[in-house]
């Protein structure tokens, strides 16, 4: 089978991979596709987390022997026994002759081991097919395995002046609703959407998905003296949605009526008489919480970035202009002394959504200044 073919299937197991999106955290996005005789017999995904995996869905589900054909498959596939068995036993006993692997186990303790098991019983591998589109599409899971930590991606909607808000602080609606739908959809991906009390407290924001055939996000609210309105629209559909609260108020007192609501409280200690965004991103990916999409305010978006959590921006553009010297920029804090201490972004990609613009850029942090 030529090289075209190789692309052509593994690009079909891409796109069942991201089925599973926001389905399968903090598990990787996985695709796998057989095909004998030029014909594709078996196709899967990794659907949900605790489910089968790609590989077994793929052979569960094929409308022919797979003996001698060959799998196609974004994601090596693994040795060892978690939720579900190795896939490498299924494959081994299906028959099939050749695997065709997207990328290797990014986890350095199993990379490599499942094309081992593979070759020891004399199936073909290859490997590195469409290989930086399958490394993109694990991005998530691989800066949580290396981490230890959710990968953190910082999103703000400003005009083209820079402004997140009018100088009477209102900011229904800066883009459009393509941008918007946007934002649900990324709601549905990440595991988890955090604000600072101040946004709770002046936009009373419900930060669920609302797109159909979703998933809502883990809510978690960065509230240092525990102000978070009882009110509020999070706090009373708490027993919906996982909320929680982070908060250095240690009286377990103040928690009771946040608790009876259905928060959840997780006590942390002070950094610059704040939440210390440090020990929580610890606490979360203990929890096992790979993703977060931070739509706080100025000041929590600063702190997130002087504290070097934040690992990827996004920024929804719209051909707008609003003005004024006390409207809110989206960074806020002490800010940066010299141009040539800024904090770095990679080169951005830019999509067009209606007539508002997306910028996506990873954070280089080599030259922020501790102000």
């Amino acid at each position: 089978m030529d090289d075209l073919e190789d692309l052509k299937y593994m690009q079909v197991a891409l796109e069942l991979a991201r089925k599973g999106a926001g389905w399968v955290n903090p598990n990787p996005m996985v695709g796998a596709v057989i095909v004998r005789d030029g014909i594709i017999i078996g196709k899967g995904y990794h659907e949900k987390f605790g489910g089968l995996h790609a590989e077994r869905n793929a052979l569960a589900f094929c409308t022919d022997s797979p003996r001698n054909a060959t799998l196609y498959v974004t994601l090596e596939p693994c040795c060892h026994y978690g939720k579900t068995p190795p896939c490498t036993e299924a494959i081994i006993r299906s028959g099939i002759a050749r695997v065709v692997i997207g990328t290797l186990d990014p986890n350095p303790i199993v990379s490599g081991k499942g094309v081992e098991i593979l070759r020891s019983h004399n199936i073909q591998v290859d490997i590195g097919v469409l290989e930086e589109k399958c490394k993109d599409l694990i991005k998530i899971f691989t800066h949580f395995i290396a981490n230890k930590r959710p990968y953190i991606v910082m999103k703000y909607a400003m005009t083209m002046d820079g402004k997140i808000a009018t100088y009477t602080n209102q900011s229904r609606w800066i883009t459009g609703g393509k941008a918007r739908g946007h934002v649900h959809s990324n709601r549905h991906i990440y595991s988890s959407i955090m604000v600072g009390v101040n946004t709770v407290i002046n936009d009373d924001p419900l930060l669920t998905c609302r797109l159909e055939n979703s998933k809502n996000p883990i809510r978690i609210i960065c509230d240092t003296n525990l102000r978070t309105p009882l009110t509020s629209k999070i706090v009373q559909t708490a027993k919906e949605v996982d909320t929680i609260i982070v908060t250095c108020e240690e009286d377990t007192l103040r928690h009771e009526a946040y608790q009876k609501a259905g928060c959840k409280i997780i006590v942390v200690g002070r950094l610059d008489n704040h939440v210390n965004l440090k020990e929580l991103i610890g606490v979360l990916g203990n929890m096992n919480i790979d993703s977060v999409m931070l739509e706080g305010g100025s000041t929590l978006n600063w702190s997130a970035l002087k504290y070097h959590i934040v690992d990827c921006i996004h920024v929804y553009i719209a051909p707008k202009l609003l003005g004024g010297v006390s409207a809110q920029s989206p960074i806020g804090g002490l800010g940066i002394d010299d141009p040539n201490h800024a904090i770095k972004l990679t080169e951005p990609k830019i999509t067009r959504l209606g007539e508002d613009l997306l910028l996506e850029s990873e954070v280089i942090y080599t030259c922020l200044q501790e102000s």
